[in-house]
């Protein structure tokens, strides 16, 4: 068996045009700044909007919106004009991006050949992005932590779900968390502070196919894809505050199951 890598992208590494970052399922795309200017994009499913450190504007067909700093945004399909207010980014995350396309992302050539572990997006649970209108708002600091776990936040669309986490300082190296997951990516969206992520390709009976260790640095505005079966945990390092979104398509039902997703009643 042959581990397909991880793969750590840079939105500073896209050429002139859209920043976007994907996986098998996914896309992730990044929109700066631009004074007196805003950026178009359009999803055939829901997509979700994450306004970490900086509020702005959403133009759809229903309407216009200001939304605040430090909010997420479940926006219905279709086309959408995104226009941050102050310096920082907002990305926007969905499963069937039509504008700008996949084919279009920093890492796109990763994908000239899908994985066939990764488990698709079922087409039924696709068609549940029409049940809701316009957009809906959530105040990230108004959301709730799990029992015993004050540094994750969870939310979902119909066909994706993350995981917001958040902590100071440099993360307990005692209280690391690494897995593996059998059928599908997990992608790591840094948003604040450095991390390094502890990637190991598990022993198969062929040695010959063992693998070394990687210990990955990143910094904010980057994007790490994780294939299945890798054994990885990232840990925030130095001073200062950490933001990491990591993202799943599908939607992670176990985590729907006990109770964590904020949002999962909507659905």
């Amino acid at each position: 068996m042959t581990f397909r890598p991880a793969s750590l992208s840079y939105f500073s590494q896209a050429k002139p045009g859209p920043a976007l970052v994907r996986g098998q399922n996914f896309t992730v795309h990044r929109f700066a700044h631009c004074l007196e200017k805003s950026h178009s994009m359009s999803s055939s499913d829901e997509t979700l909007f994450i306004f970490p450190e900086t509020g702005g504007e959403l133009i759809t067909a229903g309407g216009k919106y200001s939304i605040p700093p430090r909010a997420f945004v479940i926006a219905s399909p279709g086309k959408i004009d995104v226009r941050p207010e102050g310096p920082g980014s907002v990305y926007a995350l969905t499963t069937n991006a039509t504008q700008p396309a996949k084919e279009l992302a920093i890492n796109a050539a990763d994908y000239q050949h899908p994985d066939q572990r990764v488990k698709p997006i079922d087409a039924a649970v696709s068609a549940t992005t029409k049940q809701h209108e316009n957009i809906r708002v959530y105040q990230i600091d108004k959301m709730h932590f799990p029992e015993g776990n004050p540094r994750l936040k969870f939310l979902r669309t119909a066909t994706m779900s993350i995981n917001w986490v958040e902590y100071e300082g440099p993360r307990n190296r005692a209280q690391l968390s690494p897995h593996a997951h059998t059928d599908f990516e997990q992608g790591s969206l840094a948003i604040s502070g450095n991390f390094i992520h502890h990637i190991r390709a598990p022993w198969t009976q062929d040695a010959n196919q063992w693998q070394e260790d990687k210990h990955i640095e990143a910094s904010a505005d980057s994007v790490l894809i994780v294939p299945p079966e890798l054994i990885h945990t990232t840990e925030g390092v130095g001073n200062g505050r950490h933001i990491l979104i990591d993202i799943f398509a599908p939607p992670r039902e176990d985590f729907i199951a006990k109770g964590w997703v904020d949002n999962a009643a909507e659905y």
